[in-house]
């Protein structure tokens, strides 16, 4: 059968099975309402990246479970997550849980040796931090649908050549996302879904287990790169709530992205394109303009790690007084 007939049954199946969903969502009243750390002021479906499990499944049947410890451990991490979506569960739970999923996606990896034990158990703390960072930033129309196609894009441009994973599996996430950015990828008050914790949990562990393959081939971690944008606003906003001394299993509206929409009053969609496009500048200047070296390599993440703490700060600096004053407005209509 033509690749390209494939590619549309199976995006045609994935649209039928999203609007499904959404059926379901509606009937049992799988909702997420809005409050005062909420960055929509409407009711949105919750969980409608839902999408990214499906593909998973649909992509697994088609053509014929490569990666079966891959596709458990998205399923039983998605899973869990939908039911947090749900009806919220313990952070201790959540947390045993992803890291089981970690486990059975590093053994999918097979890097699992005992003499490796150091390595590994770095990697899984490493990993299942990262993938919590990835859920934290899911707070904008777009933001987790046009980051993930901003990473899926180099990876599948490098696989040509490295041939590091199975291409049809980059090709069906993407198609996925697709979807996902029809019905997210839109304008404050105007997304029909949010991505919920099964999407963004979800696509966490999909991304990290093809930066992973990507990782394993070459030997060089770097490529972790792909990553960066999300990782600095993130971990650097989770260093600000700790020097506040604040509960990090609260929810908040500190990341840069969250003063961007909420305080300046920049679109949803404007913000998440700003996200995309800069992690984008950042993993093809790596691929085309960064030396095939080690140590250029090393220089080139270091360097515009620094860059975009600094303008994280400097951002901060100048913007975060906004925030507090809409917290101080807050805490006086409260009482």
């Amino acid at each position: 059968m033509n690749s390209y007939l494939v590619y549309g049954i199976i995006f045609v199946i994935l649209q039928f099975l999203e609007l499904g969903y959404f059926k379901v969502a509606d009937r049992y009243n799988i909702i997420d309402k809005p409050n005062e750390r909420s960055s929509h002021s409407t009711i949105v479906l919750r969980g409608g990246g839902i999408v990214f499990l499906f593909g998973l499944w649909v992509w697994s049947l088609f053509f014929g479970f490569p990666y079966p410890w891959f596709l458990l451990a998205v399923t039983l991490i998605s899973g869990v997550s939908f039911i947090d979506d749900i009806r919220s569960l313990p952070d201790s739970k959540r947390l045993v849980v992803q890291f089981v999923a970690m486990v059975m996606l590093f053994y999918q990896l097979d890097i699992l040796h005992w003499d490796l034990w150091w390595m590994v158990l770095a990697s899984l703390v490493v990993c299942v931090g990262a993938s919590n960072v990835i859920n934290f930033m899911d707070g904008v129309n777009g933001m987790t649908g046009a980051y993930a196609m901003a990473t899926l894009m180099p990876l599948y441009f490098l696989n040509r050549e490295l041939n590091f994973v199975d291409p049809t599996l980059i090709i069906v996430v993407a198609l996925s996302d697709i979807i996902f950015c029809l019905f997210n990828f839109r304008a404050k008050g105007k997304a029909k879904c949010f991505a919920g914790d099964v999407g963004s949990i979800g696509i966490a562990y999909i991304l990290l287990f093809l930066i992973g393959n990507l990782i394993l081939k070459t030997g060089n971690v770097t490529y972790l790169i792909f990553l960066l944008v999300y990782g600095v606003d993130g971990v650097l906003t989770i260093c600000h709530r700790i020097l506040l001394h604040e509960n990090l299993g609260e929810a908040h509206r500190k990341h840069a992205y969250q003063l961007m929409a909420n305080e300046l009053r920049i679109g949803h969609v404007k913000v998440a394109s700003f996200y995309a496009l800069l992690q984008m500048v950042v993993s093809w200047g790596f691929i085309f303009l960064c030396p095939d070296t080690v140590e250029a390599h090393w220089l080139y993440l270091v360097g515009t790690f620094l860059s975009i703490s600094l303008a994280y700060v400097l951002f901060v600096r100048k913007y975060y007084h906004l925030h507090e004053e809409y917290l101080a407005g807050l805490e006086k209509s409260n009482n």
